[in-house]
């Protein structure tokens, strides 16, 4: 689904990905590929990506994570170039996970209760199409078991009275890497924000 429909309105991005970090700092893991074989990739929009980042790189099978741009139109953004909402890019995290120590859905399951994903462009007081929510998937069995786990939490949050999710879940198109001082910011300021809060509704999945 396209964001803009006036292409004139969508910033031109360039042809060159931005300068980035190449390793995890805590884990020292790669940020970029080629990873582990049998390892997947899923990417997961929840708000402002510095507290989403975190939280995935603390689930044990987890074997890196990185701060990204995704979703949208244009080429290599910046975080200035996205914040103004003319990207169409949400703020994202790439996940790359084993999938023999931790399973997808536990994945999803944490995705869902960590934020609220009925707010449609905004998390708490971050407002703006950047901090949408999204499951952009890598494989066909990704794709039916988001959709699936969205179903069943959907009936979670209408017994407790909570809105429609909103969550956009399709395959990823691209992913793009964000500055090298957003890849694992609140291991280098960990008093630094973060905005993640759910919905306090349980997810009935994994």
């Amino acid at each position: 689904m396209a964001l803009f429909s006036d292409t004139t309105t969508v910033l031109p991005g360039r042809d060159t990905a931005i300068e980035t970090s190449q390793a995890h700092t805590i884990n020292g893991h790669s940020l970029h590929p080629p990873f582990p074989e049998g390892h997947e990739e899923i990417v997961l929009g929840m708000g402002c990506f510095w507290g989403v980042e975190r939280l995935f790189w603390q689930q044990p099978g987890v074997y890196v994570t990185a701060a990204g741009y995704a979703g949208g139109s244009t080429p290599n953004p910046t975080y200035q170039e996205t914040c103004t909402g003319r990207t169409g890019h949400t703020e994202v995290v790439r996940v790359i996970y084993n999938p023999n120590q931790v399973t997808l859905e536990t994945l999803l399951q944490i995705f869902w209760e960590q934020h609220d994903p009925t707010q449609g462009n905004r998390q708490g007081n971050d407002i703006g199409s950047q901090y949408r929510s999204a499951i952009l998937t890598t494989t066909d069995a990704q794709l039916d078991a988001a959709k699936h786990s969205a179903a069943a939490y959907q009936q979670a949050l209408n017994r407790s009275g909570k809105g429609a999710i909103t969550t956009e879940i399709k395959p990823l198109d691209t992913f793009y890497y964000a500055e090298s001082y957003h890849q694992q910011y609140l291991d280098k300021n960990p008093g630094g924000y973060c905005g993640l809060k759910g919905t306090g509704v349980t997810c009935p999945i994994g």
